[in-house]
């Protein structure tokens, strides 16, 4: 059975949990630059290049990711949302891309290994592949509004080296998350079509948007509707949204995409809002009775943390939710009828 026939035939039979943030994890242990660049004898400071930990300290990484798979997650992602070419250039790390996330994938994978092998049951890695610092869809100078720094091809070689050293290191699907542009989204996903041609199987996606405003658009321009409809010739295993905001704050999207999407849909939202600090005060308790509404009303398959989330986070919503009914796959076409989408698709 293939990793994505596994996924489905899981979330058919209950609501699964994925995992939450770790760069506030990390953060939480205060760790020295020492422990970011000991050995590699790299020109930069290292400080903050959450990603490298998986060469320097191991240790913490395979911690945060046991805590999670403690907390009831059946779903890891890698810690790698800046391992790519571009986001390792800040600093001058980039020609340790590959071996970041093999070590990263290889973490994730021995623990998932470890934990299914206890109880029997399932569990998943997903590759964590976040959208870069830079943008395909929109100039970073007012002045010159055709201006890229990057463009598409290149940007698919990025997503590429960093998604082959992930599927080497044992990862079960790509998750191209927070998606501000929807733009750089289609590179990820040719990334990963160029990589399923190279090894002669499926590698399968995971995809999640992330809101730039309260009307439900992302940086793009594109409505979750939009974006669904722009991304859904991937045929991702997962949709859904991530970031953006809190629970609260999410809820009117979730119910739209849930609506539309044929597929699962995966939901991981922020501990609600951050305070005048940058820091995320909602309560476990309070974050899993929000995201439970939406398990109660059948619109979620997949849920998880993003900023601010923690260990307590995952098990408060595991909780809450194990007794849920996961959300029914709507057949494409009343899900287009339900877009408007229909006299589109019949011409």
């Amino acid at each position: 059975m293939s990793a994505r026939q596994q996924l489905l035939a899981e979330a058919a039979e209950r609501v699964l949990i994925f995992d939450g943030a770790f760069g506030t994890q990390i953060q939480n242990r205060k760790l020295s630059e020492a422990d970011y660049a000991e050995a590699l004898d790299l020109p930069a400071d290292q400080k903050g290049n959450n990603d490298i930990l998986a060469l320097t300290r191991p240790d913490v990484i395979a911690d945060i990711t046991r805590a999670y798979f403690e907390a009831g997650s059946d779903i890891v992602s890698t810690n790698t949302f800046s391992a790519n070419r571009i986001s390792q250039a800040d600093y001058k790390a980039e020609h340790l891309v590959r071996e970041i996330n093999l070590a990263s994938g290889r973490i994730a994978r021995e623990l998932a290994d470890e934990y299914a092998a206890k109880d029997g049951k399932p569990r998943f890695v997903a590759g964590a592949i976040g959208p870069t610092n830079k943008t395909l869809s929109l100039s970073p100078d007012v002045e010159d509004p055709g201006y890229r720094e990057i463009d598409f091809d290149y940007l698919v070689d990025v997503y590429h080296e960093q998604a082959a050293a992930l599927v080497e290191g044992g990862v079960d699907f790509i998750l191209i998350e927070t998606v501000f542009d929807t733009l750089n989204a289609k590179a990820g996903v040719m990334a990963v079509k160029r990589l399923e041609r190279e090894l002669g199987r499926e590698v399968p996606v995971m995809i999640s948007m992330t809101l730039t405003d309260l009307s439900g658009r992302n940086l793009s321009g594109h409505t979750v509707e939009a974006f669904w409809y722009a991304v859904r010739h991937a045929k991702p295993v997962t949709i859904g949204l991530n970031c953006s905001f809190g629970a609260e704050q999410l809820r009117p999207h979730v119910k739209v995409l849930s609506q539309i999407a044929d597929t699962l849909l995966m939901i991981y939202p922020n501990a609600g809002l951050p305070n005048e600090l940058g820091e995320y005060d909602e309560m476990p308790d309070t974050t899993a009775g929000l995201v439970k509404d939406w398990a109660d009303h059948g619109q979620v398959n997949i849920l998880g943390g993003c900023c601010g989330s923690s260990p307590a986070h995952i098990a408060a919503i595991a909780k809450a939710v194990a007794n849920s009914e996961p959300r029914v796959i709507p057949h494409p076409e009343p899900a287009m009828k339900l877009a408007g989408l229909e006299a589109f698709v019949a011409a």
